[in-house]
């Protein structure tokens, strides 16, 4: 089974599986003869498995110490309850202070900002955790800086291809049979075609947010 074959039928990408791989938590065989990763249906349990423990958060150290048999499934979800319950202490802190704000009913302008932070940073070094969105905040650059690639390198293509036609008509005698120019003049089209599909997958997972995920473990 190819690769393309199993993130059809697990639904988890190909970026994803390579990034198991790397991580240890998935060995494909391989096929003596082209040397290409083949998957049969032990990989793609294992990713169905992956696939469920990552969505209940559970971080990949914790899946390789199941898989390989040093902790029960009920060890793990007993070291994962301990994490979620820390992380619903904080989120209730957040609640609250967010609670105590709203009582205050004042303007942004009036807000004592400064001793908020303290407070914030003394309850983080008492083992507090916060909701940060900034790394939300960067998004919309990413799209951008996809964007403006994408469309930096179809320019130079486009430029190529101008250049390619006004050659063969400024000195036609030299220019090459019409097969090969055709050939030519397609071959900065397939290079765009490739950018704009590389642009619509960059920004599918931007929007998923994967490598953050797998950055997180």
């Amino acid at each position: 089974m190819k690769i393309n074959e199993v993130e059809a039928q697990v639904g988890v990408t190909k970026k994803n599986i390579r990034f198991y791989e790397e991580q240890g938590l998935l060995k494909p065989g391989r096929n003596l003869q082209n040397g290409y990763r083949e998957y049969g249906d032990r990989e793609v349990e294992q990713l169905r498995q992956i696939k469920l423990l990552r969505k209940l958060g559970v971080p990949l150290e914790e899946i390789r110490q199941m898989q390989s048999g040093a902790r029960t499934v009920a060890d793990g979800m007993r070291r994962h309850l301990v994490t979620l319950e820390r992380e619903q202490r904080n989120l209730e802190q957040s609640m609250e202070l967010c609670r105590q704000l709203k009582d205050r009913e004042q303007r942004l302008d009036d807000l004592e900002v400064e001793e908020l932070l303290a407070r914030m940073e003394t309850m983080e070094r008492a083992g507090a955790t916060f909701p940060d969105k900034q790394r939300e905040d960067i998004r919309p650059m990413r799209y951008a800086g996809a964007a403006a690639m994408a469309l930096l390198m179809s320019a130079i293509m486009v430029g190529v291809i101008i250049l390619m036609v006004w050659g063969f008509t400024v000195e036609p005698e030299e220019a090459p049979p019409l097969p090969l120019a055709a050939v030519l003049v397609a071959l900065p089209v397939v290079v765009i075609l490739g950018v704009v599909l590389a642009l619509v997958q960059r920004i599918g997972e931007i929007r998923k947010g994967e490598e953050d995920d797998a950055k997180n473990y």
